[in-house]
């Protein structure tokens, strides 16, 4: 049927052909070391970040180089920006170079869906604010996929800070939209009010929470988008929202865990128990290479999937 999408900027702009698409893609750059090899031999990719950057930056620079194209990386301190250009001068700029796709992290939510109403390039948005950060979403749904087998019909838990955490909104639409079940649980201070409008069950006791669920995605506390501090100490929040050999005595035995990163090990999640058999954090890191190797490949060519091994 092919990929219709121009851009990647939201969860809610893929259809479940487009995911498909994606995942299927992505499997197979996984599995074939040759496969994709010079499939974007002569194609351009420029990353903007505004914001750091090390598991998405690397990954989508290693998935360009895996395709056999050139990868130009540019940051907010490193371009005109801090000589007083514009956003939109910036990006006119880079796009008169005639790039093939550009990626771009910003600390505005909506950025990336400004810069495709102004630019032709096909344009990947790699985190924006309290949004939405699509590529990992999928790269999630492909490790779960892996442990699980399936999607439909898994109980999914996002622990942590909800409110400030575009990976929990990306993959609440997205695991929605393929038949999973999403939850959430954290502070009362770090669940965002609207959330009640999502149809999505909230709890704020993890022990209770966690009992008949086959996924937990714990999340960073990030104290940096905080106006100020949203619960008393860090280790109240460790006694109650810890992921800890305590927590699992609640759980379901073949329950798996999984966090985008970076992770704090000893506040969301204890050290041991981010290295168990449980853990599917490596996992992720490796299909994030894939996932983003088939989001520049489809964008790249125009959303052609037919490819010659």
């Amino acid at each position: 049927m092919g990929f219709k999408s121009k851009h990647i900027l939201s969860i809610q702009d893929l259809s479940r052909n487009d995911i498909s698409e994606i995942l299927k893609l992505a499997k197979k750059f996984k599995t074939s070391q040759n496969f994709g090899k010079n499939l974007l031999n002569g194609k351009t990719v420029v990353t903007l970040f505004f914001e750091p950057s090390t598991r998405t930056r690397s990954s989508f620079e290693m998935a360009a180089k895996r395709l056999g194209a050139s990868s130009i990386n540019l940051s907010g301190s490193g371009s005109s920006m801090v000589k007083g250009e514009t956003l939109l001068d910036t990006a006119q700029n880079i796009e008169a170079m005639n790039p093939d796709i550009l990626i771009i992290r910003h600390f505005s939510s909506g950025a990336p869906y400004v810069f495709s109403k102004m630019l032709k390039t096909p344009i990947i948005n790699a985190g924006d604010g309290f949004h939405e950060h699509p590529s990992q979403a999928l790269l999630d749904l492909m490790t779960i996929e892996e442990a699980k087998g399936k999607t439909t019909g898994l109980k999914v838990l996002i622990v942590g800070d909800i409110a400030h955490s575009r990976v929990a909104r990306s993959n609440i639409l997205l695991l929605k939209k393929m038949g999973a079940r999403p939850f959430v649980c954290g502070p009362p201070t770090l669940i965002p009010p609207d959330l009640k409008k999502w149809d999505i069950d909230i709890s704020y006791d993890l022990q209770s929470a966690i009992q008949d669920k086959d996924v937990v995605m714990m999340l960073r506390i990030q104290e940096e988008r905080q106006m100020q501090n949203q619960f008393s100490t860090k280790r109240e929040y460790v006694k109650y929202y810890g992921l800890t050999h305590e927590t699992l005595k609640y759980a379901k035995k073949d329950m798996v865990i999984m966090h985008p990163g970076p992770l704090n090990r000893g506040t969301e999640i204890s050290p041991e128990i981010a290295d168990s058999p449980h853990s599917l954090i490596l996992s992720q890191v490796v299909n994030g290479v894939a996932v983003r190797m088939a989001l520049l490949y489809l964008l790249g060519l125009g959303g052609k999937v037919e490819v010659r091994h």
